[in-house]
């Protein structure tokens, strides 16, 4: 600072008197146990705050007609991995049926599955999630959120819907990655010596 700023920060700040530190502070007598409204509420956030942490919304989705075929791929997959997969022609280890859930019952349900198929070395699998052709608000709601779900699960490769013998578009077939226990003995096994 030069001389003139100085002399004048000092001048404005000549009547500036200090905070006394003993001065009387607020002392709160301590917090009350929570309400079971402020329970419920704080329940509802963490629910929300996990259903975040996964991708897996319970909001609104898209909707998707009930005979569309849907499909998706991660960016990288070889083309011919995607084809053989909307083809059925690999076998299909696990299956999970999703008839009659509620949407918050499939989601539970279909994260547990991905779970239990990574564990057990599962590499592709059939989600039956139905056409939903009288489901409400809107037709194929099940198909609509499993549509939008699978692209948010990291060990989900590809997803596209199945064959007429495995359920048509009211089912998908589910490419999952490999289980970090595979990788392992992938990498062992293609190891140098």
């Amino acid at each position: 600072m030069e001389r003139d700023d100085t002399d004048l920060f000092a001048q404005a700040m000549s009547d500036v008197v200090p905070l006394k530190s003993d001065d009387a502070r607020v002392q709160g007598s301590g917090r009350a146990n929570p309400t079971e409204a402020q329970l419920a509420r704080r329940a509802a956030a963490e629910a929300e705050v996990v259903n975040q942490k996964d991708g897996l919304t319970l909001e609104a989705v898209e909707p998707v007609d009930p005979d569309d075929i849907i499909g998706w791929t991660r960016g990288g997959m070889q083309h011919g991995v995607y084809k053989n997969l909307r083809l059925g022609k690999y076998s299909l280890d696990a299956r999970l049926d999703l008839h009659g859930h509620t949407v918050a019952e499939a989601r539970q349900a279909l994260l547990q599955f991905i779970r239990d198929c990574l564990e057990n070395d599962i590499r592709s699998a059939l989600v039956l999630h139905g056409k939903g052709l009288n489901s409400k608000p809107f037709r194929g709601v099940l198909k609509s959120y499993v549509a939008a779900w699978l692209p948010n699960c990291p060990e989900v490769l590809a997803y596209h819907s199945a064959l007429k013998q495995h359920g048509g578009t009211g089912a998908v077939y589910v490419l999952l990655r490999k289980s970090p226990r595979e990788k392992a003995e992938n990498r062992e096994r293609h190891q140098k010596r």
